[in-house]
């Protein structure tokens, strides 16, 4: 005997709240859906028309880039300098990381405002507060000179230096976030178990707890590492002429040189490479769900 509360409904009405739910979902997504295609997509298209538009062939602005040994080394730098950057702040983040799931209470808000703070204030701001810390005559300077670890200024100013410091502190939260998140996920219980059986804090964390943040250390390089491909204000002003990037080089075409396809060439080109990254990314982690704290 089928009891009639248990019974599943027809088939007919199964159909028709898929229907409305798919429906539903779809008139959910449109408003999104019309913005991006609006103003992302079409002015995508077309850039990359522009990068087909050049006198000498429709290939010939990316066959300038390829061939151009100055121009390959220019995004070489931008993938070193991405690459560095990133293993800093991911080093950097994973005590800081690890400190924001020990303290509590009025320490834990104090830790945590130092983490967000950057983000409340302009990179212009904090790469022109660099540029007067660094400075011949600023204050690092010269505590280094009053300590005795140094008898002149050192040069710490428009040099990989001065840039790789200056993104540091800019990305450095992008990475803590995803690995803070990610460590919150991790059942405590399975490190209790792992002292519980005689493993040392040393084995416990190699082979536990390092293998369970893993997701959230990718994660959060990948943001770091994506957002210093197209890192621009920062190296401009930090840099030297042999710190240049590929989003400096788009703008020299655009405002010096004055040759658009070219610009769009190179910006579909930095496209591609940060593509290749979150697909590179997506293979091993879901950035998604590493960000959805418990």
């Amino acid at each position: 005997m089928i009891l009639a509360g248990t019974a599943s409904p027809p088939p007919a009405a199964a159909r028709s709240q898929r229907a409305a739910r798919a429906v539903m979902t779809a008139a959910l997504l449109l408003p999104a859906t019309l913005f991006l295609a609006g103003w992302f997509l079409w002015p995508l298209g077309q850039l990359l028309v522009l990068s087909l538009s050049s006198p000498e062939g429709p290939t010939a602005a990316y066959r300038a880039l390829a061939e151009s040994e100055v121009f390959r080394s220019v995004f070489v730098n931008t993938l070193l300098l991405a690459v560095v950057v990133t293993v800093i702040c991911t080093l950097l983040a994973y005590p800081a990381a690890w400190l924001l799931t020990r303290v509590r209470g009025f320490w834990f808000s104090v830790a945590l405002y130092c983490v967000l703070l950057p983000f409340w204030i302009s990179i212009l701001v904090r790469t022109f507060s660099w540029m007067l810390l660094l400075e011949r005559n600023g204050p690092v300077n010269n505590l280094l000179m009053a300590v005795g670890a140094t008898h002149q200024p050192l040069r710490l100013l428009f040099n990989q230096f001065s840039v790789h410091v200056g993104m540091v502190h800019v990305l450095l939260p992008y990475a803590i976030l995803p690995i803070y998140a990610s460590m919150l996920k991790v059942d405590r219980r399975l490190l209790l178990a792992s002292d519980g059986l005689g493993a040392s804090s040393r084995t416990t964390f190699l082979r536990v707890f390092l293998p369970l943040t893993m997701p959230g250390v990718m994660a959060g390089a990948a943001f770091v590492f994506l957002l210093a491909l197209g890192f621009f204000i920062t190296p401009a002003l930090l840099g030297g002429p042999q710190n240049l990037t590929a989003a400096m080089l788009i703008d020299s075409f655009v405002n010096e040189r004055l040759v658009w396809p070219m610009a769009a060439a190179a910006s579909f080109i930095l496209l591609l490479m940060v593509l290749a990254v979150l697909l590179l990314t997506s293979r091993f982690v879901a950035i998604g769900s590493v960000m959805v704290m418990k």
